[in-house]
């Protein structure tokens, strides 16, 4: 291949054709499609992006269809999106068929990406076709292959997928994509750590008591009973959009921000979180599974009676767990991770509890009154930070209150309507992998949660939590047990 030129971030990407595998589906329409536009609109890319839809079905009017979710009455997006539809094409044929991919390989040349917008049992059968035809190989320009999740369904599916996928291309070609890191919130982490030095002097076992990561729904399964009855909450989220979370904000800094740099601290950290033992894996993690109630401000009816879950299902909707990190920096510093549907609020964030003060000086005072002081990350919704402390109340008298400052990402920033994918379809393009997976991240990821669902799987059921309510009663014993609370999801 022959040696591509060096883009620098925030120039437009180089000539390609992305081919969306499912590209007439949900997730191309409600998401890559606004991001593509967004992307237009920023001059990020423009006519050299030719884009093609491979989809299995008849084109039923792919331009309407992949409009759904752009509003149009905008001039510039109505603008943007005229320029993609000049570079749109439709390709029908299914994902393992190989007579398709020859059709596919007389059409394409120079340098092209592919997004798997599929089902994941079609991941690697499309790579495998894709090889056949030599549609992996770097002769005329690059060719890279964007995969989304879920990367496995356990730790020995995650393995065969990576043996599959490396076996017809090279780990440089491989985008494992997690939406999670597309948010400008989680971009900012390893900034508000590494470029402020009060925080990150501060960032270790000496100070931090222990961290939370949430990742909470008001929303229920809806019409994806069967893909979640055979997944759950732990599967879905923990091994990629929370573990990413977890590798942010406990990994090293790294010597730079190159990609390989800062995937290698991630996996660094991953490799520091202790493997739950089969007893820790019965007393350090709890599952539920809501029942109805109201969330959201929507009436919501109990999981077991959703479309599409089998009779007596034991899957969970709420996942959490209790980790420690054997690392000089955090020695004895507990990380509790949950996730949950149909919660009391939407609510995605990271708390960084900090330990309590020497209260030498306030014998005289309620100890009540002087909380911990907290870092909370917010990721979505209302991007930005906060700041929980304690300042003197007006008087004469020495006592204390709460107080907060909060830093909102949308007070300072035009974030405009931005769906995530922005920032990674535009790292896929210009070739920085530094916010995708590798693949023995993944496969940490998976050896972690292994010995819980192995023990998930041999005794016990979810236990039950309203819908609308800080999820089940034994998630707060698991941090209470260790004299702690959670932060309310709210």
């Amino acid at each position: 291949m022959a040696k591509q030129p060096k883009i620098t971030p925030g120039d437009p990407a180089p000539a390609a054709t992305l081919v969306i595998f499912g590209g007439a589906g949900d997730l191309s329409r409600r998401l890559l499609t606004p991001a593509l536009v967004n992307l237009t609109r920023e001059g990020l890319i423009g006519e050299a992006l030719d884009l093609l839809v491979v989809s299995r079905g008849p084109d039923e009017g792919i331009q309407q269809q992949l409009s759904e979710h752009l509003d149009l009455a905008d001039k510039a997006t109505k603008a943007a999106w005229a320029k993609r539809c000049k570079k749109l094409s439709y390709f029908q044929g299914e994902f393992d068929d190989p007579a398709n991919f020859e059709g596919l390989a007389q059409q394409l040349s120079g340098n092209i990406a592919f997004y798997f917008a599929t089902a994941a049992s079609f991941f690697g059968p499309i790579a495998q076709n894709l090889a056949k035809v030599g549609l992996l190989t770097e002769t005329d320009g690059f060719r890279r292959v964007v995969v989304e999740k879920p990367f496995g369904h356990d730790l020995p599916t995650a393995r065969a997928l990576n043996k599959t996928l490396l076996g017809v291309m090279e780990e440089s070609q491989i985008f494992r994509i997690d939406h999670f890191l597309g948010k400008e919130t989680v971009q900012n982490i390893m900034i508000a750590r590494f470029g402020n030095a009060f925080f990150e002097a501060m960032w270790n076992s000496r100070y931090i008591d222990h961290i939370q990561i949430t990742a909470a729904e008001t929303v229920d399964v809806g019409t994806r009973g069967a893909f979640y009855d055979a997944t759950g909450a732990l599967r879905d989220m923990l091994p990629n959009h929370l573990f990413q979370l977890l590798a942010m904000v406990g990994m090293e800094p790294p010597n730079s921000f190159d990609a390989e740099r800062v995937r290698d601290e991630k996996v660094k950290l991953l490799q520091a979180v202790r493997i739950p033992t089969a007893d820790e894996a019965k007393t350090d993690a709890v599952r539920g599974r809501y029942t109805g109630g109201t969330a959201g401000g929507k009436k919501i009816g109990a999981y077991l009676k959703a479309a599409d879950v089998a009779k007596g299902s034991k899957t969970e909707t709420y996942a959490a767990i209790r980790l420690m990190v054997d690392s000089w920096r955090w020695a004895g510093v507990p990380f509790y991770l949950r996730t949950g549907k149909a919660m009391a609020a939407r609510d995605t964030e990271i708390v960084i509890q900090f330990k309590p003060i020497a209260l030498a000086l306030f014998r005289n005072t309620d100890i009540s009154k002087i909380p911990a002081n907290k870092l909370v990350i917010q990721i979505q919704p209302n991007e930005g930070l906060d700041l929980h402390f304690v300042a003197k109340t007006p008087g004469p008298v020495i006592d204390t209150a709460p107080v907060e400052m909060k830093f909102r990402y949308a007070d300072s920033f035009d974030l405009g309507h931005r769906t995530g994918y922005e920032t990674l379809l535009y790292d896929v393009l210009i070739g920085d992998q530094s916010l995708f997976q590798r693949a023995d991240q993944v496969e940490r990821g998976w050896e972690i949660v292994q010995p819980i669902l192995r023990q998930w799987a041999k005794s016990g059921s979810p236990e039950d939590y309203k819908a609308g309510s800080q999820g089940p009663a034994g998630a707060d014993e698991l941090i209470e047990r260790d004299g702690r609370r959670w932060h309310p999801v709210d």
